[in-house]
């Protein structure tokens, strides 16, 4: 568990916490990537899934992805990221799902084509935050609507304190984040161990 404490410590030293429970990793993981320890992280997910069966990985633009690049290479996976916007270059065949953002405080429709989610598939969602999980929840429903299953959520960080995670969980869903903050204001960052 060294990649934990390394995440944590991180956290602690270049993050911050900005007004309305937002933590500002932007140093390292939502605007400038610290690629090795990201690529760190990768092999940390594909460790906690190893033998899971999976065989893609499913994430949400923008930040979820070079997360779950990292995890698919470490995994030699394909990974799938739900575009926030149908853009021209998508057929009109896609799954879609409208998704509310806690961090920029809207609505969106997050889509995936159709031919990259396939029946059978075992798909493991990847992101960098775990909130109150309506990404994440949004996701789910694309993978149910293809027939397909989820394999499980890894997350970078979780905000234990908005029970996302929690709810998860308590649907059968396995849910594995990095670092857990259980708590946190201006002054301080807690982890849940």
């Amino acid at each position: 568990m060294l990649l934990v404490k390394a995440l944590e410590d991180k956290i602690l030293s270049e993050g911050s916490v900005l007004p309305g429970n937002v933590l500002k990793v932007n140093g390292f993981l939502n605007h400038r990537l610290d690629v090795p320890f990201i690529m760190e992280m990768g092999k940390e997910i594909a460790r906690l899934f190893e033998g899971c069966g999976v065989n893609k990985i499913l994430t949400i633009e923008t930040s979820g992805i070079p997360i779950a690049f990292a995890a698919a290479q470490e995994m030699s996976l394909p990974v799938i990221f739900a575009k926030k916007h149908k853009s021209k270059n998508l057929s009109d065949d896609v799954y879609s799902v409208e998704i509310e953002s806690f961090t920029h405080g809207n609505t969106y429709t997050a889509v995936v084509d159709k031919a990259f989610l396939n029946e059978g598939d075992n798909i493991l969602i990847v992101d960098d935050f775990l909130a109150i999980g309506n990404a994440v929840k949004g996701l789910i429903k694309m993978i149910e609507s293809a027939k397909a299953t989820t394999a499980g959520v890894a997350v970078a960080i979780e905000k234990g304190f908005q029970n996302g995670g929690d709810a998860l969980r308590q649907k059968g869903i396995r849910v594995e984040a990095l670092a857990l903050v259980d708590s946190m204001d201006d002054s301080s960052v807690t982890f849940r161990k």
